[in-house]
């Protein structure tokens, strides 16, 4: 089973959060911040979307930074995912 999204809609996959501060320090679930970057995994179309053209620009593969509070998280098959708007993706890390 895979994600398809549609529209100007993106699938990421979340990096995992850091575990420990650059001085060694071991961070409590509780403590750890939610990380920003993340993987394309799928891109829809694009398209007419609320009546203005939306050309794609990012691919799967590519590393982007999103808004922190942005998207939907979904769950499948123990996998956890992100779908946002082309819109709330900030930047593509190179």
């Amino acid at each position: 089973m895979k994600l398809v999204p549609l529209g100007d809609r993106v699938v990421l996959k979340q990096f995992e959060a850091e575990e420990t501060t650059k001085s060694g320090i071991i961070l409590t679930t509780k403590s750890q911040e939610k990380p920003q970057e993340a993987e394309v995994i799928a891109v829809g179309p694009g398209g007419m979307v609320d009546g203005k053209e939306v050309t794609m620009q990012v691919k799967a593969g590519d590393k982007v930074i999103y808004s922190k509070y942005a998207g939907n998280e979904v769950k499948l098959e123990d996998e956890e995912y992100i779908i946002v708007k082309q819109s709330d993706i900030l930047a593509i890390v190179e």
